[in-house]
């Protein structure tokens, strides 16, 4: 198209505007991608597939960064497996060390297993900068050499201005110039202004001596004006693109466009200067409401994930050993999760945020590794513990000294119960191990004393003659004179010697069941009592700030109390009539009975507290 000497104002618009759009704070585009989340593998995949798209934008656009998060990942990496061991040193050496991927501020251990990594990621870089200056040398060859075509279609303008021939040979040679001009790309920046100069001046010098003839100008402002209102359309349609960016990047080529058309005829110049000035300002306002919009989700997202990270360090802070390591994963879990479906603050907090959560995050994890570490420990020491009593039970199992070896037993039953707990998938075979030997020895014993069992008759007669009496029984009005009164027969019980093995579960359940129906009452109110008083225990541990957790561990330690009196009852009924008759043998026996009436009383009460917290709490 044509240029008009006298569009000057317009064009000094023009150009400014151009110089403020070229000059909007490009920092404000967010880079797109964070690759701070990736693993080493997974950036040198990056890395190596942007290089395979030979995007040369895309590779300078992300090549430091990419190398610089894969030597920072890289140095953690190290730090968490023991191959490098950290020193002291200012924030300033850290940030040369991590740009330059140097570990010289770090002792480093041989044989270190990221070595093929490290390699690879080098090779991968140099690569790039080899690409990069390749690209550069050849873009810098190609300005040259666009400058020297446009200085040949500069020297063709002069000679053209020179010659003294019709506009039907002159003005077609003219358009030619101009077109090429158009094609060729850019030059050096250092040479872009004294050129561009060169070329208006010559082009208006053109209009200035060239005797255009009236209708062929008014065709080709015409020409122009039509040019500069399809412009206008596209830049207006731009307001309904739903990405500001595309739509900022696409005025940018559109005012390219309009700064290589010619002048439109006079009267409606700043009519048409106006409506495409105006279409760029609803586009940059547009653009500026979408950067201040980011700023405001970043500024959420930070808050968010900061309130993140106050609660993550709460959790990697608790410390105790009755600390709930499941549900406390669970929890960082989920809050792992919610980290996820946020989105990233901005640039110059983003980082940080995240360090922060990181740091919190492996803070909890390492002290449950170390946690459970040791506790796998204590567990195995447990388990050395109970196969050192299996092998003495082992040696004792055959042997006839009844009355040394019984109390060797018990003494190493004992033991076992005082010794903690093992892995779950070898307690029962250590434990039917131990079993195993003492059962042997006392079916042994058991054998060999059948002969006394004659004296256990007499103590059925006996026991069977209480229950009647306990049934024949009254209660009286007073309380306290039936609680004496059941005292009284539980005494006599238990003075009472063994019975016969097989009418053993008989009789006792007889007893319970006399007990149990002429004194009910009683034992009720004593249970009620201790369960009003649980309840008040309950509610006071809710209010506390352990809360529901501190209720969740009161309901673990009541049903190991309850499993381990189970195992008593086990063990202490599994001895009970191997004893030898005799004065202390009976007194024994008596013991023992006491105590798993004592334990399954105590059962049935811990079972009313679990159920209690089960029905009220849910868990």
């Amino acid at each position: 198209m044509t240029q008009d000497i006298n569009n000057s104002a317009p064009q000094e618009q023009f150009e400014e505007s151009v110089s403020l759009e070229n000059n909007l704070n490009t920092e404000s585009i967010p880079a797109g991608k964070d690759f701070s989340e990736m693993s080493l593998k997974d950036l040198i995949q990056h890395f190596q597939d942007i290089l395979e798209r030979g995007d040369q934008q895309e590779m300078y656009k992300y090549a430091d960064t990419l190398k610089a998060t894969f030597y920072k990942t890289l140095k953690k990496e190290k730090i968490t497996s023991g191959l490098i061991i950290p020193i002291s040193e200012d924030k300033e050496t850290r940030d040369e060390a991590e740009d330059s991927g140097d570990e010289s501020e770090d002792t480093v251990v041989s044989n270190n297993p990221f070595a093929e990594l490290e390699r690879g990621f080098k090779e991968l870089y140099n690569r790039y900068k080899a690409e990069r200056t390749n690209f550069l040398q050849i873009l810098e060859r190609q300005k040259e050499e666009n400058l020297r075509m446009k200085n040949e279609i500069i020297e063709e303008l002069k000679q053209l201005l020179e010659r003294q021939e019709d506009l039907q040979h002159t003005f077609p040679t003219f358009r030619e110039l101009q077109n090429r001009w158009k094609a060729v790309g850019p030059v050096p920046q250092a040479n872009s202004k004294d050129l561009w100069d060169t070329y208006q001046f010559l082009i208006e010098k053109f209009y200035d001596f060239v005797k255009i003839n009236n209708e062929l100008r008014d065709l080709d402002l015409k020409k122009n004006m039509e040019l500069k209102a399809e412009l206008c359309e596209k830049a207006e349609q731009l307001i309904d693109e739903t990405n500001v960016v595309i739509a900022f990047r696409k005025l940018q080529k559109y005012h390219e466009e309009w700064r290589e058309l010619g002048p439109v005829p006079k009267e409606q110049r700043e009519e048409i200067w106006n409506r495409f000035k105006l279409a760029t300002s609803n586009i940059n306002k547009r653009q500026q409401d979408h950067f201040e919009g980011l700023k405001l989700d970043q500024k959420k997202n930070l808050e968010q994930k900061t309130e993140l990270c106050e609660k993550a360090e709460l959790i990697a802070s608790q410390r105790g050993e009755d600390k709930d390591w499941n549900a406390l994963s669970k929890e960082m879990e989920a809050l792992q999760e919610e980290w996820k479906g946020i989105g990233f603050a901005s640039k110059k907090d983003n980082q940080r945020i995240y360090d922060r959560f990181r740091a919190a995050c492996d803070e909890f994890y390492n002290a449950k590794r170390e946690f459970y570490s040791n506790f796998k420990r204590v567990m195995q020491d447990n388990l050395d513990k109970k196969i050192s009593l299996c092998e003495q039970a082992e040696s004792l199992k055959d042997s006839q000294d009844w009355k040394k070896a019984t109390d060797q037993l018990i003494s190493l039953q004992k033991k076992w119960k005082e010794i903690g707990p093992v892995a779950r998938k070898q307690s029962d075979m250590v434990w039917k191990r131990f079993r195993a030997a003492c059962d042997h020895f006392f079916d042994n014993k058991a054998k060999f004393f059948s002969t006394v069992e004659e004296s256990y008759e007499d103590n059925l007669k006996k026991k069977m003659e209480l229950i009647e009496e306990i049934n024949q029984f009254r209660p009286e009005a007073k309380t306290t004179d039936n609680l004496e009164a059941l005292k009284d027969f539980q005494n006599r019980w238990n003075e009472v010697g063994y019975v016969p093995l097989k009418d053993k579960e008989r009789v006792q359940a007889a007893y319970r069941h006399a007990i149990d129906s002429k004194f009910s009452d009683i034992r009720s109110s004593e249970n009620e009592t201790k369960l009003i008083r649980f309840r008040k225990h309950i509610k006071e541990l809710q209010s506390s700030p352990k809360g529901d957790r501190g209720i969740k561990v009161e309901r673990d330690k009541l049903l190991i109390k309850f499993r381990q009196l189970e195992q008593d009852i086990a063990l202490w009924e599994n001895n009970m009539g191997f004893f030898a008759k005799s004065k202390n043998a009976d007194s024994i026996i008596s013991d023992i009975e006491k105590k798993i009436l004592r334990a399954k009383e105590e059962m049935v009460q811990l079972e009313e507290k679990i159920k209690l917290i089960d029905k009220q709490y849910e868990l």
